[in-house]
């Protein structure tokens, strides 16, 4: 409702200036007083003006609080506009007008045409998950969740994919780890999948140990020189062999990746976290993406075969963020960005360009074929193929926005597939592209003891231990949830030893995925995260599980009070609210509602900057918010019938809207903590 509210003002204001100066914002910023006696909006509009009308911002201030007031029945929800400081803005809303359109869940809508496509987790098939993956796939998932469509929002239409490097060196190291250190052919690999099934023996944790090992095997300091050479020429041999494909090296990859990537789906989906498409590199390969690139670079200009200088022989484009080189010169521009190196291998780079290319539908004659992969509940997850789908394949192209999920460290990377968008003239493509980057996930010195790693005296007191996983230093996702889930379950035992021990269990799962998931959205994406157990999952601070306490606590409140908050909040048109709301005694229920009518604007912030953290924070200060109205006023011994039923009602306004916001960071609100 504040979004609402804010919606129109900021429309009306925006007429006002065109009619009365000749005058259009862009945009016009918004800012809650520091205290809610002098109102609920601040605009310091008067500010931005001053220059261009040559009066003092007071001034126009004035003029504009003359204007907005002449008819404030073209402004819903606003009680008065008066001009405060130096220029200030302040709009005063009206308080029991708001409450009652708050309790019947009127809101701003989020949404619009133009399909959304998403790319997160995409974690190469080489071995487990770990707990620097989760926090691309959590944000990732978070994001689709607030652009989707819902029963609260008409949202976007929304395509999430997870792309599969199942042709890349990370493979390539396992397939030779197999092969060389442990002698399997294709047939022997075969019953090594049989094998580890039937011992219910995970694909993913026996490739984690085989890749750290094979890690060390190339840089064996233990071994001649010339011994470490023949090693790293079978990984490009490898390498080659599964770029090619059509060989058994291939077919051991394919089989190792694709059981992998079953049990990444399988880890993810512990934290609800789905997929629609599942494109895979090979495909990229096999059905020439980049072909059709390379020809439609050539014919843009975006694309050069360098004849000069350390890239000669290469196929070039100019490095994102250069000038290249100087203009009727034959000097090379050394900066410039292989594409194509001069034995005619393509960089990642060049098949990311081809990719994209083919997400904004801009790849001609060029899509995947599909095949059914996984069924979720709701839908299916389908795979990439290079044989033709059926007469009517669903296709995942086409796109009028993309968000790439992808960690920082691929700045570069990304920043030159949205200059080759550019060169080729595709400005509105490349407008539309969003690399959706974040910091690394750590470990707190503490967490590193917890799990059993030997650390260091220097190491212990350090803020945060990075993970490796070609050393095998790092947390598996699995295992992380698992230990999790113990600890929680074991708090919910010692609190709850009446309910059933399945129920137990859910409980527990509940809050640990929640701890999980709140931690690694709480931080800024630019913030290196240091994971700790204990900090995650305290019923104190900003955490998960404190959110998920206040909404426990609201929900024994009408279970003692024998009503629901359904109930609670349709009782709120029957009664007298003027004389609890409009005044200053009814500030702090006030300012409970009014946190509450803020969702929509929150998630209108998160996608326009996309930083879900403005989610989690809100969630937070709203259980904050609601534990202080809680302690404030004792709701069950209110003799008062009026005033219980506003205190019913006022947690009921809070309750929805935490249950919502947790819902939209994938976190689900237990019955008991």
């Amino acid at each position: 409702m504040y979004r609402t509210i804010q919606q129109s003002l900021l429309a009306r204001i925006q007429a006002i200036l065109l009619a009365k100066y000749d005058i259009s914002l862009a945009q016009l910023a918004v800012e809650q007083p520091p205290s809610i006696a002098l109102g609920e909006l601040a605009l310091p509009v008067a500010f931005e003006l001053a220059k261009r009308l040559r009066k003092a911002p007071r001034a126009i201030a004035q003029e504009l609080a003359t204007e907005l007031s002449a008819d404030l029945s073209a402004l819903p929800g606003v009680a008065s506009i008066e001009v405060a400081g130096a220029g200030y803005l302040n709009i005063r809303l009206h308080r029991t007008a708001t409450v009652l359109e708050i309790a019947q869940d009127k809101h701003a809508d989020i949404g619009g045409p133009g399909f959304r496509l998403i790319e997160h987790t995409s974690i190469n098939p080489n071995k487990a998950a770990h707990i620097g993956h989760l926090r691309n796939a959590i944000l990732g998932d978070t994001f689709q969740r607030l652009l989707r469509p819902d029963t609260f929002k008409r949202g976007y239409q929304v395509g999430v994919q997870n792309y599969i490097d199942n042709t890349g060196v990370q493979v390539a190291d396992v397939v030779v780890g197999l092969v060389h250190l442990e002698g399997k052919t294709l047939a022997t690999t075969l019953e090594l999948l049989t094998e580890l099934a039937s011992t219910n023996t995970r694909i993913d944790y026996y490739c984690w140990d085989l890749y750290a090992r094979v890690s060390q095997w190339y840089t064996e300091v233990s071994q001649p020189a010339e011994e470490l050479a023949r090693r790293k020429q079978i990984r490009l041999d490898t390498l080659h062999a599964l770029e090619t494909g059509g060989n058994d090296t291939a077919t051991i990859a394919d089989l190792i990746s694709t059981a992998v990537l079953r049990r990444h789906l399988e880890t993810m989906e512990r934290l609800s976290i789905q997929y629609d498409f599942l494109p895979r590199e090979s495909e990229i390969l096999t059905l020439h993406f980049w072909d059709a690139a390379r020809t439609l670079m050539l014919e843009k200009g975006v694309l050069y075969l360098e004849t000069a200088g350390k890239n000669k022989g290469c196929y070039v484009m100019r490095r994102a963020g250069t000038d290249g080189q100087e203009e009727g010169t034959d000097v090379p521009d050394e900066d410039a960005k292989v594409i194509v190196r001069s034995n005619g291998t393509v960089t990642y780079v060049g098949k990311d360009i081809a990719y994209h290319l083919w997400k904004f539908g801009l790849l001609p004659g060029k899509d995947f074929g599909y095949s059914k992969f996984h069924e979720y509940p709701t839908h299916t997850c389908w795979i990439s193929t290079a044989i033709p789908s059926g007469p009517q394949p669903p296709t995942f192209g086409h796109a009028d926005a993309i968000y790439n999920v992808i960690d920082s460290r691929q700045n570069d990377p990304q920043n030159n597939v949205v200059a080759a968008l550019r060169g080729m003239g595709y400005t509105e493509a490349a407008d539309r592209y969003t690399h959706f980057s974040y910091e690394m996930v750590a470990l707190t010195p503490r967490c590193a003891l917890d799990l059993g790693y030997p650390i260091s005296e220097e190491d212990q007191k350090r803020s945060y231990i990075e993970v490796s996983g070609r050393k095998g230093f790092g947390v598996k996702a699995d295992d992380l949830l698992d230990r999790l889930i113990a600890a929680a379950k074991s708090e919910v035992d010692t609190r709850h030893p009446e309910i059933d021990a399945p129920e137990r269990l859910t409980i527990a799962t509940q809050i640990a995925v929640g701890a999980l998931r709140y931690f690694m959205l709480r931080f800024t994406r630019n913030t290196v995260i240091a994971f700790d157990f204990k900090d995650a999952l305290s019923f104190e601070g900003e955490t998960g599980p404190y959110v998920q306490y206040a909404i426990v606590r609201a929900a024994n409140i009408f279970r003692k009070a024998n009503t629901t908050p359904e109930e609670s909040l349709a009782a709120i048109p029957t009664l007298d609210l003027s004389s609890f709301f409009d005044n200053e005694h009814g500030s702090d229920l006030w300012e409970t509602w009014l946190l509450s009518s803020k969702l929509t604007l929150v998630i209108e912030q998160c996608l326009a900057t996309s930083e879900p953290a403005y989610l989690a924070k809100y969630a937070f200060q709203l259980a904050q918010q609601f534990n202080n109205f809680y302690h404030r006023h004792h709701i069950l011994n209110e003799t008062d019938p009026t005033r219980k039923a506003i205190l019913l009602a006022t947690a009921a306004a809070a309750q929805r809207e935490m249950t919502r916001a947790l819902g939209y960071l994938g976190i689900e609100a237990p019955p008991v903590m």
